[in-house]
């Protein structure tokens, strides 16, 4: 399998390839930037430790070395400020998601292609690029939750001095201020949380989940391995036809009554990309909470289209 990675010199990009790499799963990856040189040199720095984790062909290309992938990630885009919302950045990351998608099909993408949308605001420039493309909806795969999901996780897991491997929680809605935690599936080893995570440390461990981004941000100006290790997670489901149930997100058809919005709900992720989108039973609250982030996505959207 062929990974291309738009933004493949930035922090994200990189941190995904080098993800990718140590897992020895995909057999090509290739970096493209706008910043020619910088991908170059991250594609030459993974390049000198091939021989301890594999043996892929890594290299950088320009974006018509993009046109025989199998899979497109594209990480491409501004850097939210830390008071700054991931919807906020819609104004100025559209135009640049827009000119991503003219030259891919300008490049001459194969149909088969597989995208993994990373960039923010993740779950609107995932249906741009499924309407933007006309692009078939089950080979479009944000990175939606996964992140917020395994930050949630680990969040659960240092508060109560758990093994973060053996929590199973999950982050559903939008991949921003209206995500919902769910807490009525939320297990430890197959034991229900909820019975050992008081109310106010369930909020608390919430809030800093919701917060993570804009605090890593802060500290060290932008995320990197985890969500490198999010990125990979999706595109080895793919590679490797498992069938993984991932908070991705994707274009609903009903799913809680919500209908074209793309956002997050428990999938699976297989070859064929989106292979269903699940509607397991939830809490009220959170199903409303799943409600409020569609027509928060939906009003964005309708100032765009």
């Amino acid at each position: 399998m062929k990974v291309t990675i738009i933004g493949g010199g930035g922090r994200v990009g990189s941190n995904a390839a080098f993800a990718l790499q140590c897992a020895g799963i995909v057999r090509e990856i290739a970096l493209v930037d706008a910043n020619a040189e910088l991908a170059s040199g991250e594609a030459l720095d993974l390049l000198h430790g091939a021989s301890l984790v594999g043996d892929q062909s890594i290299y950088a290309t320009d974006i018509k070395g993009a046109a025989n992938s199998d899979v497109i990630c594209i990480t491409a885009g501004l850097r939210r400020k830390p008071d700054e919302s991931r919807l906020d950045l819609i104004n100025r990351n559209v135009s640049l998601y827009k000119g991503v998608l003219d030259s891919l099909k300008g490049a001459g993408v194969k149909k088969e292609c597989i995208f993994v949308v990373v960039s923010n605001p993740v779950d609107v420039l995932t249906r741009l690029n499924i309407e933007y493309l006309g692009w078939p909806a089950k080979q479009v795969i944000g990175l939606g939750t996964v992140l917020d999901t395994t930050r949630f996780r680990s969040l659960i897991a240092a508060a109560k001095n758990l093994p973060a491997t053996q929590v199973d929680a999950i982050i559903l809605g939008e991949h921003g201020d209206t995500m919902t935690p769910i807490w009525s599936t939320a297990t430890v080893a197959g034991m229900p949380l909820i019975k050992m995570v008081a109310p106010p440390q369930q909020a608390e461990i919430f809030r800093k989940t919701q917060t993570s981004g804009a605090e890593v941000i802060k500290l060290k100006g932008g995320a990197g391995y985890a969500v490198g290790l999010s990125i990979a997670e999706v595109i080895h489901s793919i590679a490797l036809d498992r069938k993984r149930i991932l908070p991705v997100s994707s274009q609903l058809n009903g799913q809680y009554g919500i209908k074209t919005v793309c956002l997050s709900v428990p999938t699976v992720v297989g070859a064929a990309g989106v292979e269903a989108a699940l509607e397991p039973e939830l809490w009220p609250k959170e199903v409303a909470g799943i409600q409020a982030s569609a027509r928060a996505l939906e009003e964005t959207w309708g100032k765009i289209k």
